[in-house]
């Protein structure tokens, strides 16, 4: 498998993917069931793991695929892996606010490489080319062709006057504590892994995380942020956020514009 293979794959998987989650959005009504953690599931998360998987596994059968919505692959582990989100904001969904994202990652050595992140109620399509740089797609988003891009990089942050971005479903008081360390200028909400794409495109200058996230959560968006130049880091000790971990667990983590100066946690 070469960059050249894998980026317009899981580009047209996300697209595909997102076509199926807004014919059941935009429907009536739709079904919701609770898994064992007490998240939300819907048959929109289902549909697009389905069609997902199966594009990965029938275009790249040797490469590992780790997905939220089969718990088998969890218990996984390689070096290389693709890595699936296939609906991240279920809660923005069921409640029709559009700050949901399909999300398609490869990992490699640890580290996200390549990823695509698609916002399909916003029409927003961010995603990483072959030779690293991370774009966000302006045309028709054609399945079948790419349309015109354009390539996206971090802010040059001002410390006195920083732009914040944070979860919209699961901000609370220590984020808070943690955002009040800083200057901020302007802090906002956003659901989902739209919150990377934020910091990627200079819309926002850091994204601290303070609460718990999967792997599957942060890879697509992780991989869209370092290719514009961003950062993703432990809220702990501030080392780069590392994958493959014993169950796809991270720990707290901030993304940021390197000319942040982080505070400590």
């Amino acid at each position: 498998m070469t960059y050249d293979d894998l980026i317009p794959v899981i580009r047209r998987l996300a697209l595909e993917a997102g076509d199926k989650i807004m014919e059941i959005y935009n429907s009536d009504d739709f079904d919701v069931k609770v898994k064992s953690d007490d998240s939300p599931v819907t048959e929109a998360d289902e549909a697009a793991d389905a069609l997902i998987s199966a594009g990965l596994r029938a275009a790249f059968p040797d490469v590992l695929l780790v997905t939220e919505e089969q718990a088998a692959s969890h218990s996984t582990k390689g070096d290389t892996f693709l890595i699936v989100d296939p609906l991240d904001g279920t809660k923005e969904f069921i409640h029709r606010r559009g700050d949901f994202t399909v999300n398609i990652a490869l990992v490699e050595n640890g580290t996200p490489t390549r990823g695509v992140v698609y916002a399909p109620a916003k029409g927003r399509m961010f995603f990483t080319l072959a030779d690293g740089q991370s774009v966000e797609e302006t045309g028709s988003l054609d399945k079948d062709a790419m349309g015109a891009v354009q390539p996206i990089s971090v802010s040059k942050a001002n410390n006195d006057a920083l732009l914040v971005v944070a979860s919209k479903s699961h901000r609370d008081q220590a984020t808070d504590d943690y955002i009040n360390k800083y200057s901020v200028k302007d802090s906002k909400s956003a659901g989902s892994s739209l919150k990377f794409c934020l910091v990627a495109t200079g819309e926002a200058d850091i994204y601290p995380r303070v609460g718990r996230t999967m792997e599957w959560d942060t890879a697509a968006g992780h991989a869209v942020l370092a290719g514009a130049g961003g950062k993703v880091v432990r809220f702990d000790d501030h080392t780069p956020l590392q994958y493959g971990k014993d169950g796809y667990a991270n720990p707290f983590f901030i993304a940021y514009a390197p000319d942040v100066e982080l505070k400590e946690a």
